[in-house]
Formats: structure tokens, C-alpha cells, sequence
């Protein structure tokens, strides 16, 4: 006689997880497990506001990681009696929506042209190879809303599926949308209210309008924004700064140095015929000299010119000459330098100089 016909139950050798999620889900359903109770009065609610995630992204890691903690909180306070009043809600509303309506089925609103009664979604939709060969299709208004109705729906439906597979303890009896017609008539009613009670005035003013939707922009897009465009410009800059600094290195490595009999520095030029100028960054070349070599060209410095040198135990320098006409060391960072004895450096302490070359 079989375990199952002698009424035991047998373990499995492996527990398997396949379909845990959805058999769990169906029952917590059927149970109403984390349906609200309208019963309840007001102290005994613990009332959780999202608030509603927007439709038009797409999902990632963050969004489960964010709401795992609200999750955490819902269970808590079931925990401890409250009756959780939790629903989800879908932000589909706003200038997000109509862009990923316009890119996922290639079309603009026009709101010049009339509505078309017999216009199908074209067949292309969430191609974009397709719709770019093609361009964009302008529609009435009309028609734009039905497709962002149409797409926001199969959103929410791919959002529901994810947090149902999580196990959210979300009452799904409560939903919500931000464009559906429910909120659109809550909005009218509060706004009605705000103008009976004088809280609501008209008045001409400049605003922010964006030329490509036809609509106004709030505040804090445009300032959205601005901080990205001034990212890609600190970007472009560092990346220009570092073309730069390739550019003279590599002239450096070319260049051709003339030095006379008795080895002092006659004349140094890149691959480009550009001579040796002042400091510009810390690209160079260094030049290696003798004692002798090295104070014939430290003796061209004038005041205000800065020469970056090296000294034998390996510390950069910055050598200059002072108002007084004396030849003067100091770090890079313009500080007073000194070697390991705790003495000011001379020009029988340095090893090379560097030579920046400049560019175009």
C-alpha cells in the first residue's frame, strides 16, 4: 500500500518554488485576505498612499526595492490589528504617457485635425526600426487619448502582474488611475470647490510652453531639465579637456630637441612646429639636463613665469623667479617646498625640467 492511499504525507527529497507565487496570489484572492474593511472607523485604519507608480517607464529593480518597504509597513501594522486600508494606483497621466504613446505606435497629436472615427492603431506599433522608416503619423486629439487610454491599460496590466508575483499584501479591489474617468471627475469637483470658496482666480501670466506637445510645462520639468543640459555640458567640456591633454602628450612624444655643443638648451618643437610655451596643464615632456644645461635654462625665466622641474628625489617642483629677480621653488600647489632635511631646493637639486607645448 502506497503513503497517499494510507493517508501520509510524503516530503519531497526537493522543494520546488515553480508556481508558489500564483497559487498563493489565487488564494489571498479568494480569502479577501488583504481586503479593506469600510467597517472599520477611522482609529482603527493605517491608511497607506503609494503613491501611484508611473506607467509609462519601464520597470526595474528600484521599483521592487521601494516597494518592498512600503510592504514591509502594510504587513507590520496588520500585525499589530490595524486595518490597512493599501490600494495600488497607476500615474498615467501627463506629458510622460503622450511620449511613450507617440514613440511606441509613431504618431503626434495635432489638435487642428478632426477626429477620425475610423482610425486603427497602426499595425507597426512598438517597432521602432519600422516607424522611423515611415515617420510619424499626425492624428486629432481625439484619437491621441484613445491610444494613451489603449496603451496605459496594457501597462497597468504588466505593473499588476509584477506586484501580484511579488506577493504585495495590496488591497487589488482598490485600484485607481490618474487619467481614468473617476479622477478626472474628483479633480473637476475639488476645482469647482476651490473657485465657490474664491481660492481660484484667472489672470494673464507668462509661462513655460513646450513647442513640441502644445502644452504647458510645469516648473519643475523645465528645471529637470536645465540640470541635465548642464551635466552634458560639464561632460563635453571634460571630454574636450581630455582630447586636449592626448593631443599635446602625443605632440610631446614627437618632439624634436636641438641642443648645442656644450649641451644647454638651444631650441625644443613638436611634431607640428609649435615651440615650447608656459604652463598649461601637466602634460609635457621631461627634459633631462646637467647641472650645467639646467641653470642655462632656468636663467630665461622672468618674473611671473612658472617652469615645472623635477627634483633628484623624484618631488615635482614649480620654479619661478621672484620680484626680487631670484630664482625661487615652490610645490605645485604654490606652497613653499623643501626637500627631506627640511632645506629650501636650488637648481643643483633638479634632475629635468618639463616642457608644455601648446596646441594647433
Amino acid at each position: 500500500m502506497s503513503d497517499q492511499a494510507a493517508g501520509k504525507t510524503t516530503i519531497p527529497d526537493k522543494p520546488t518554488l515553480e508556481g508558489l507565487e500564483g497559487r498563493w496570489d489565487a488564494a489571498w484572492e479568494e480569502h479577501g485576505t488583504y481586503r479593506f474593511d469600510r467597517t472599520k472607523t477611522r482609529d482603527e485604519v493605517f491608511s497607506i498612499d503609494t503613491p501611484p507608480p508611473t506607467v509609462s517607464g519601464s520597470l526595474h529593480v528600484g521599483h521592487v526595492f521601494s516597494y518592498t518597504h512600503t510592504d514591509t509597513v502594510a504587513r507590520y501594522q496588520r500585525m499589530r490589528g490595524s486595518e490597512v486600508f493599501y490600494p495600488m494606483g497607476w500615474d498615467d497621466n501627463g506629458l510622460p504617457t503622450e511620449r511613450r504613446v507617440q514613440n511606441y505606435y509613431g504618431v503626434r497629436c495635432d489638435p487642428s485635425l478632426p477626429h477620425d472615427p475610423t482610425f486603427e492603431a497602426p499595425a507597426d506599433a512598438g517597432d521602432p526600426q519600422a516607424i522611423k522608416k515611415r515617420r510619424e503619423i499626425n492624428i486629432s486629439r481625439r484619437n491621441f487619448v484613445d491610444l494613451c487610454h489603449r496603451l496605459t491599460a496594457e501597462d497597468e496590466k504588466a505593473f499588476e502582474a509584477l506586484w501580484r508575483h511579488l506577493g504585495l499584501s495590496v488591497d487589488w479591489s482598490q485600484t485607481y488611475a490618474t487619467i481614468d474617468e473617476r479622477s478626472q471627475r474628483l479633480a473637476q469637483r475639488a476645482f469647482l470647490g476651490n473657485l465657490a470658496r474664491g481660492e481660484a482666480y484667472q489672470m494673464e501670466a507668462p509661462s513655460l510652453w513646450d513647442v513640441t506637445f502644445r502644452t504647458a510645462v510645469a516648473q519643475a520639468e523645465l528645471e529637470e531639465a536645465q540640470e541635465m543640459a548642464a551635466e552634458a555640458q560639464k561632460a563635453v567640456e571634460e571630454a574636450q579637456a581630455a582630447a586636449d591633454e592626448a593631443v599635446a602628450a602625443r605632440q610631446a612624444e614627437a618632439a624634436t630637441v636641438t641642443v648645442s655643443a656644450d649641451g644647454t638648451q638651444q631650441s625644443i618643437r613638436d611634431a607640428n612646429g609649435n615651440t615650447a610655451t608656459a604652463i598649461t596643464s601637466d602634460t609635457g615632456v621631461l627634459i633631462t639636463m646637467g647641472p650645467a644645461s639646467m641653470g642655462q635654462a632656468l636663467s630665461n625665466l622672468t618674473v611671473g613665469d612658472v617652469q615645472p622641474a623635477l627634483a633628484v628625489d623624484g618631488v615635482e617642483l614649480a620654479a619661478g623667479i621672484d620680484a626680487d629677480g631670484d630664482l625661487v621653488f615652490r610645490m605645485p600647489d604654490g606652497t613653499e617646498a623643501a626637500n627631506a632635511d627640511g632645506e629650501a631646493y636650488t637648481a643643483d637639486d633638479l634632475t629635468a625640467i618639463r616642457l608644455i607645448f601648446s596646441i594647433g
